[in-house]
């Protein structure tokens, strides 16, 4: 196993606030007592290490996910002398960890947690937000997660699910992405807008549209992209103009949505005038 270690970097919402991440792998490397501003958010996915944490020892496992609070010293090194030891961590700013519970930043007794389907949902999230993807769709995604792990393991209070008036929010937030659609704001100034947390305006938009903001926005796109393709565009005209980052972020996104990739719509769609 390689030494080596990876730092990438993702963006939670235009102008918001960065989300690091890091994919590890090491044989004999050995981290030096210290400690991190953000709760750190482990998965093992090879090997064991050992983590000197509040005066007693953690030993990981494949599958196993750590939480770390915020501000707690704490080391970390291989669990024996031959298989090393690799894993996947996401610095989560407290705020983002309250997000969706009661009572102050959450509690975790127990620092080793055993959770096959959020381990699985972690390490998705982490490869995903690695490819650096739209800032809406990372902040959209990781509140839901985080509080799903508050809720589970940490002995705060879940906040209440019901949001009133669910459907008023979701056609609020839906007018404000088509009005912004070049530089969308981010879910952080939708919900203070309304007087609500990310996580509850995620709630409410899923509850009456049935997909988050972010999916939303590229599909309202993606319409937008065909009538430019109808009017003769190429995609990466129509791309640009309707907020995509490039010609690829328009094909992932128009084929989820049409089935068919943006250029042989705009070329269907000739052939058939000709």
């Amino acid at each position: 196993m390689a030494e080596q270690a990876l730092w990438t970097r993702a963006r939670l919402g235009r102008c918001g606030p960065r989300l690091d991440l890091l994919t590890a792998r090491f044989d004999t490397h050995v981290y030096a007592p210290h400690a991190h501003d953000e709760f750190t958010i482990g998965v093992c996915v090879g090997g064991s290490e050992v983590i000197d944490y509040r005066g007693g020892h953690i030993r990981t496992g494949p599958g196993s996910i750590v939480v770390l609070a915020p501000g707690e010293i704490h080391t970390g090194g291989p669990g024996n002398a031959t298989d090393g030891y690799a894993y996947r961590a996401l610095y989560a700013d407290p705020a983002l960890i309250a997000d969706g519970t009661l009572g102050g930043l959450p509690h975790f007794p127990e620092p080793l947690i055993d959770d096959p389907e959020l381990a699985a949902a972690l390490l998705r999230t982490h490869t995903d937000l690695g490819a650096r993807p739209d800032p809406l769709e990372a902040e959209s995604r990781l509140p839901w997660l985080l509080t799903a792990l508050a809720r589970r393991h940490s002995t705060a209070r879940p906040a209440p699910d019901t949001v009133p008036g669910a459907h008023h929010v979701a056609r609020a937030v839906r007018d404000r992405l088509a009005d912004e659609l070049l530089e969308p704001p981010s879910l952080a100034d939708l919900a203070a807008g309304l007087g609500l947390s990310r996580y509850q305006l995620l709630r409410a938009f899923r509850t009456a549209v049935g997909i988050p903001p972010y999916a939303w926005l590229a599909q309202h796109r993606v319409h937008r992209a065909r009538g430019l393709l109808d009017a003769g565009l190429r995609p990466a005209e129509a791309a640009a103009l309707v907020g995509f980052a490039d010609q690829a972020h328009l094909t992932r996104w128009f084929r989820r949505v049409l089935g068919v990739t943006p250029a042989a719509y705009r070329n269907s769609v000739q052939d058939a005038r000709a």
